[in-house]
């Protein structure tokens, strides 16, 4: 099924957010106002984040995967699904999986966080392990081409679809919020989210946060057309999308105002904010928005209610503290 550059619409949004809830958790969203953040936060109005690491595996993945499962012909659930992912797509489809009585093959870089494999393993998917993401990838289109259906971590409708819930919902839960500041991996999540919530709020701004690097959207916007990185350098493997794809960018074109840039010490120095404020273990690219308010967006927030989020939590604790010394070595 195409995707039209104009997204879902409001009674689709309304109708996937009605079938997912039975399964998905209505995430909290939390207004950042004890004394402990005054000295850090911008001179705002407000800022309100929402927690949807709290959601099924940790992550906003689960909302798209499940409508995806959910959506599959009864040939397509016979022959099974597959997935590249270096986390948490791969945990979101092999709980769907589960879920849906769908054998999942998950095709995996060997450097994925050892937590993320053995969750995908106790969630009952078959792991595959390969030299690098590109590689993971070709594993998975050569499943795909020998008859499993392809479970995309960000080019699909039902990706889009399932981002767009977590939009309107996080409007509904804070009709205040006029500037919404969300990361950017391949795409899925700001364009489902902006989509949901332009429609809603056509005023509201929406800004996408990309690493440095890997910052493919940011370029594709510059190039007015979906780019590819010669190569992807940082920590937030959730944020590593090597390239856009066209149906992504298109969506996120439409609605997000603009993009900004972090580096890794500034999600280290978020993920460490939320570790000491909220005792929060964040993954980095559950940090990237409160680094972007905290750094390139901090002066151009002025009496804007601003909503952020934090998208997912899949991170071992072996691979947290390896990334907290190397904060504090630096």
């Amino acid at each position: 099924m195409g995707i039209p550059l104009n997204g879902p619409d409001l009674t689709e949004i309304a109708a996937a957010a009605e079938a997912l809830q039975d399964a998905v958790i209505a995430t909290p969203v939390l207004p950042l106002q004890a004394a402990r953040w005054d000295a850090l936060l911008p001179d705002c109005a407000g800022v309100t984040l929402k927690l949807e690491l709290f959601q099924q595996t940790g992550s906003f993945k689960a909302r798209g995967a499940l409508l995806g499962m959910r959506g599959l012909t009864a040939d397509q659930r016979a022959a099974g699904v597959v997935a590249a992912s270096g986390g948490n797509h791969a945990l979101a489809v092999s709980w769907a999986a589960r879920e849906a009585g769908v054998s999942a093959l998950i095709t995996m870089p060997r450097a994925t966080d050892p937590d993320r494999i053995a969750g995908c393993e106790a969630l009952g998917a078959t792991v595959a392990l390969f030299d690098d993401m590109a590689a993971a990838f070709e594993a998975m289109n050569e499943a795909a081409m020998q008859g499993r259906a392809l479970m995309h971590p960000f080019e699909a409708w039902h990706m889009i679809l399932g981002s767009a819930t977590c939009g309107r919902e996080y409007h509904l839960q804070a009709p205040q919020i006029d500037t919404f500041v969300i990361p950017i991996g391949g795409g899925g999540l700001i364009s489902g989210m902006a989509c949901a919530i332009k429609q809603l709020r056509p005023d509201a701004r929406v800004i996408g946060v990309e690493p440095f690097g890997a910052d493919s959207m940011a370029r594709s916007f510059d190039a007015g057309e979906p780019v590819k990185l010669d190569q992807v350098a940082t920590i937030a493997d959730s944020l590593g999308a090597p390239l856009a794809m066209p149906t992504t960018f298109g969506v996120a074109q439409t609605y997000v105002d603009r993009i900004v840039r972090v580096s890794d010490d500034a999600m280290l120095d978020a993920m460490a904010l939320y570790q000491s404020n909220l005792r929060i273990t964040a993954e980095p690219a559950c940090a990237a928005s409160l680094a972007a308010i905290l750094g390139p967006l901090k002066d151009d927030l002025a009496g804007r209610h601003v909503g952020i989020i934090a998208c997912g939590s899949n991170i071992g604790l072996t691979r947290y503290q390896a990334l907290n010394a190397s904060r504090n070595a630096d």
